[in-house]
């Protein structure tokens, strides 16, 4: 059976990556919010809310820790994703495709 060479329209790419960042950006934004909601209980269980506090909880900490990555990553995306809609509407007005290797110009092969 013959490989065919898949040409797309960079928009096309381009809209799929949007749609799969955006998507992400909302899972870890839900995870984020559902990690506030456990520190909070945590803070709550040992009725220490003070960070700086030695009686602390580790588990609040450790959870506060991983929520400050998810918005580190959730900051990077966002970025990334204003990156690909600027690109997107330069790539549509250009006419370019895409073998999936980066943007290939109208007509070459």
């Amino acid at each position: 059976m013959k490989h065919q060479h898949h040409f797309e329209r960079a928009s096309n790419v381009a809209l799929r990556e949007v749609a799969r960042i955006s998507a992400l950006i909302s899972d870890l934004d839900r995870v984020v919010r559902i990690l506030d909601c456990d520190i909070d209980n945590e803070e709550e269980r040992a009725r220490v809310s003070d960070p700086f506090d030695a009686a602390y909880p580790i588990l609040a900490r450790t959870l506060a820790a991983r929520r400050d990555n998810l918005k580190d990553t959730i900051a990077a995306l966002e970025r990334r994703l204003s990156l690909r809609l600027g690109a997107e509407g330069s790539a549509t007005s250009q006419g370019t495709f895409t073998t999936g290797n980066g943007p290939v110009g109208r007509g070459t092969k």
